[in-house]
């Protein structure tokens, strides 16, 4: 089993920058780990994933050259740094891990088994 804390969401204005943090836990393995959001009446959608091993990253194209994922191994934690924000990133956003996900299972949420809590993250225009 794999347990999943989000931390690091807040409230910054437009252009501004945060980082979200997932520390994982747990005996299993999960070969990948990605960032989903979802904002008041819309569906969850794909935002970032990191394979766990390799370090091989993927974008949504909303948030390709803005945001940057990342892993540290030593601490069990994947990260999201999030730059020059936009009102339109304002959502919840949720870490996932994915104990076998490959190809175009890594950008739906149905290729993954384990969730966070989620943790808000808010930008003003």
């Amino acid at each position: 089993q794999v347990q999943l804390e989000e931390s690091g969401g807040g409230l910054v204005q437009a252009g501004g920058s945060l980082r979200l943090s997932c520390a994982a836990s747990g005996r299993a393995f999960s070969n990948v780990m990605g960032w989903f959001r979802q904002a008041p009446g819309k569906e969850r959608e794909f935002v970032a994933v990191i394979t766990w091993s390799g370090g091989n990253t993927y974008y949504a194209g909303s948030v390709k050259g803005r945001f940057t994922i990342s892993r540290d191994g030593a601490k069990n934690t994947v990260y999201l740094q999030m730059n020059s924000l936009k009102p339109e990133d304002t959502a919840v956003y949720y870490c996932a891990a994915g104990e076998r996900t490959f190809g175009s299972g890594k950008y739906t949420p149905s290729g993954y088994d384990y969730w966070g809590q989620g943790t808000q993250v808010t930008v003003s225009s």
